[in-house]
C-alpha cells in the first residue's frame, strides 16, 4: 500500500515539473497544502499551517509564481480576503480559464471551487471584451448543513 503522503509528494513534484517551476521546499509544501485541502486557502491559512518555516515574502512569491504559471488562481471571498485554489488543467501562464463558480460558506468561512457547475455563455454588447469573470455564491456548505 502506498502512503497518502507519498502520493502527495510525488504529485507535487510532477506538477512543479509540468509547470516548469523549481522544486524548492516552500513550493513543495505550499502545493501539498493546496492539494490536500478541499477549500481555497488564504495566505494566512498557509502561514498558520506551515508555522514559521518560511517568511511572508517567500510565501507571497511562491503563490504569485504559482498564479503566473497557471497552477493556481486567486479568489476574492466575501470578506475581501484573497484565497488560492488549484487550477484545472486547462489553465496556463498565458490564460486562466477560471470560469467556474466559487462558493463562500457563511458559517465556516471556507471558499470552494465548484468546477462542475456550468456557467451560461456570456453575451456582451459589441465593443466589450471580457478579461476575467468572477462567479460567486454565498450560503451554507454541505459540511455545515449536516451539523
Amino acid at each position: 500500500m502506498v502512503h497518502p503522503q507519498t502520493d502527495t509528494t510525488e504529485k507535487t513534484k510532477e506538477l512543479l515539473q509540468q509547470y516548469t517551476l523549481r522544486k524548492t521546499s516552500c513550493r513543495l509544501e505550499v502545493l501539498g497544502l493546496l492539494l490536500n485541502n478541499k477549500s481555497a486557502l488564504a495566505h494566512s491559512d498557509i502561514e498558520k499551517q506551515l508555522g514559521d518555516k518560511y517568511d511572508r515574502v517567500t510565501l507571497y512569491r511562491t503563490l504569485h509564481s504559482f498564479e503566473e504559471k497557471g497552477l493556481v488562481h486567486s479568489i476574492n471571498d466575501v470578506s475581501g480576503a484573497v484565497k488560492y485554489a488549484l487550477c484545472q488543467e486547462a489553465c496556463n501562464q498565458h490564460h486562466h480559464h477560471d470560469n467556474h463558480m466559487h462558493f463562500n460558506c457563511t458559517a465556516c468561512g471556507q471558499t470552494f471551487c465548484l468546477n462542475d457547475v456550468t456557467i451560461p455563455a456570456l453575451s456582451l454588447p459589441s465593443g466589450y471584451k471580457v478579461n476575467s469573470l468572477h462567479f460567486s455564491a454565498q450560503g451554507i456548505c454541505s459540511t455545515c448543513e449536516e451539523v
